[in-house]
């Protein structure tokens, strides 16, 4: 009888608890609902045979075993449908996520919406300031363009070469170079004396600071100074190589290949000799003179063929780059 009241209890329980998972999964998913209509169904078929006057009347033991079966079997079910209440929650918070993402991604879409309307609706007033912002810009380009390589370009406060204040022409003059001999160099002289009065390894050391750190009018005039002073020095092939670097990066081709010119003529067997051979053609090249510069480049292994396999490379590079074996064909 115990065993009965015991039995009765945890079918209560069990009623109660598939109860509230009804109600829960009403609202969740409509195939809970079929699930539970059959543990309804299995459920009354127990209350009726536990109730029913037939088994009140077997054994013990023939009652006990069969009760134990039929707890089983519902057990084993009730668990089953527990994992699937437990699948369909798992999914219906899935769907729940992924309308709230779906939620915020159209609230973005309205307000980007929002934004391009009141564009459109302003379209008039910027199309005014983009028409006049093009106007000004075209002006800018315009006057930009009359730069030429080699002019004279804008400087910081301070800077500004001494060399730029000799001439006031917009335009650079380039000479006709038929052969490497004709190139007119120009010498220039410093009213301002930079370099200091020390050792020509501490001139050099400060004029090279110059480069460092991207002062390249005043590198200018202070490796023209150093060459001027030291000629003779072992130093002065590597500042006149450094001086002529300072108009190839500014892109005043004319100026570099007259100062790579004058330093292959004056300094050969420097220890930037290769390099600033290569120098020369290829900025003889840049200025117009391909014929003359092709001749510099090729001949930079032939009269340095101990030069470093960077400088040869290099060489062997910026002569398939300007086609100067096609072109001496």
């Amino acid at each position: 009888m115990l065993r009965i009241t015991k039995l009765i209890s945890i079918i209560f329980i069990l009623v109660l608890i598939i109860s509230d998972y009804k109600v829960r999964a009403e609202n969740e998913h409509e195939d809970l609902n079929n699930i539970l209509e059959k543990i309804q169904k299995d459920i009354k078929t127990l209350e009726k045979a536990v109730y029913s006057d037939e088994n009140v009347s077997l054994t013990n033991n023939s009652y006990d075993q069969n009760s134990e079966d039929v707890l089983t079997r519902h057990l084993l079910k009730l668990s089953e449908i527990e994992k699937q209440f437990r699948d369909l929650t798992n999914k219906f918070e899935e769907i729940n996520f992924k309308l709230d993402k779906l939620s915020n991604r159209v609230s973005k879409v309205q307000a980007d919406n929002q934004i391009r309307f009141q564009q459109l609706e302003g379209g008039v007033v910027l199309s005014n300031t983009n028409t006049k912002e093009n106007n000004v810009t075209n002006l800018t380009n315009n006057d930009q363009e009359k730069v030429l390589p080699g002019s004279s370009q804008p400087q910081d406060l301070g800077t500004i070469s001494y060399k730029d204040t000799e001439t006031n022409l917009t335009t650079q003059q380039t000479q006709s170079i038929e052969t490497t001999t004709t190139i007119v160099t120009e010498e220039f002289q410093s009213e301002e004396k930079l370099l200091p009065k020390e050792t020509p390894e501490k001139q050099y050391e400060f004029a090279t600071s110059f480069l460092k750190v991207g002062d390249y009018n005043m590198a200018e005039r202070a490796f023209k100074e150093f060459v001027d002073v030291n000629s003779d020095h072992k130093l002065a092939g590597n500042a006149q190589y450094w001086y002529a670097e300072t108009f190839r990066i500014r892109q005043l081709y004319t100026d570099a290949a007259s100062a790579y010119l004058e330093g292959y003529q004056k300094y050969p067997k420097s220890e930037k000799g290769p390099i600033n051979l290569l120098k020369l053609g290829v900025s003889l090249v840049q200025i117009g003179e391909k014929d003359q510069g092709c001749l510099m480049i090729t001949g930079v292994k032939k009269q340095y063929p101990e030069a470093k396999q960077s400088v040869l490379q290099k060489a062997k590079y910026e002569e398939k780059k300007f086609e100067c074996k096609k072109e001496k064909s």
